[in-house]
């Protein structure tokens, strides 16, 4: 939570108090949502339900600040009650309800999602520009090219979800996480290893290296690797297991890029990937269980020994 609020003080510099609104009303109708929909299924609601409040704030910095805030509030509500309780709730998630509800909207006001302000276009509560553009990612997809310099690009000075273009801030976010073990390590390193790998093996574009640099910053891929790919809930628990599944992921969402030049195609994946999730964790169960017995078994051997002798 504190990386997201860091990110949304970011979010704030860059478009105005309309991007504090929005991640305070999508928090807080995250909050409400799951307080309700807890008490309605007869479960007391605990301070670990309030990791819906983290899910909330992830939701806001995926979408553009001047949306209209009943979509937000409805993706909201919609992550909260169709992608997570209606499952079983935190103990049961099986994919992100961020990246389920960005999918939601995705499907129902398309237009409107991927429509944004030009960099350092501030806004107030209310106000909305007059001029939206296209994402520099939407531009990267079809041409292979972005209109902006390195440090640009590192401070996140370019179109796009105000939240997660800045790539020096997430990556500080991703090494802090990962040091904390907060999120999956495998996970991570599997989804930026298998973008980079794809992005120079066939690149978009001319340029092998603009390709590689640009399919990391672009797309929301950093930040779908940090928040939703490596979210403990739904990643494998083992590193190796978890390293693959954020490398087909990537592998997946990269194909999707080039063929399609679909936007922020990795979030679309990952909720798609969802059995993947679940095959790897089952066989984590499997192997868990054999260990167990094995253990069980060297203990009840040793048991026996002294008495036979």
């Amino acid at each position: 939570m504190i990386t997201l609020i860091v990110l949304e003080t970011m979010s704030y510099f860059y478009c105005g108090t309309r991007a504090l609104a929005l991640g305070g009303l999508c928090v807080a109708v995250s909050l409400a949502a799951d307080f309700l929909s807890v008490r309605a299924m007869g479960r007391r609601f605990t301070a670990d339900d309030l990791t819906c409040t983290s899910d909330g704030l992830i939701i806001a910095l995926m979408l553009p600040t001047v949306i209209d805030y009943k979509i937000a509030a409805i993706a909201c509500v919609f992550a909260v009650i169709a992608a997570k309780n209606v499952f079983g709730g935190r103990r049961n998630i099986i994919f992100s309800p961020a990246a389920a509800a960005y999918v939601f909207v995705l499907t129902s006001w398309g237009k409107k999602l991927l429509a944004y302000p030009e960099p350092y276009v501030r806004s107030s509560v209310f106000e909305k520009p007059e001029k939206l553009t296209a994402s520099a990612s939407s531009s990267f997809n079809v041409t292979g090219k972005v209109n902006c310099s390195d440090f640009e690009l590192l401070m996140g000075k370019f179109a796009g979800p105000a939240g997660t273009v800045s790539v020096l801030l997430l990556l500080i976010a991703a090494v802090m996480l990962i040091m904390r073990n907060d999120i999956s390590a495998g996970a991570f390193i599997g989804t930026i290893s298998g973008t980079g790998l794809f992005a120079y093996i066939v690149p978009v574009g001319d340029s092998r290296i603009g390709s590689l640099k640009y399919s990391i910053a672009m797309n929301m891929v950093l930040f779908a690797a940090i928040y939703i790919i490596s979210d403990r809930r739904i990643a494998p628990e083992r590193n190796y297991f978890a390293f693959f599944y954020g490398f087909f992921i990537s592998a997946f969402a990269y194909t999707i890029v080039l063929t399609n030049a679909k936007e922020n195609a990795i979030v679309i994946v990952s909720v798609l990937f969802t059995p993947v999730a679940l095959g790897f964790k089952n066989l984590e169960k499997r192997i868990n269980n054999a260990i167990d017995d094995e253990k069980a078994a060297e203990e009840a051997a040793g048991e026996e020994a002294p008495g036979d002798e």
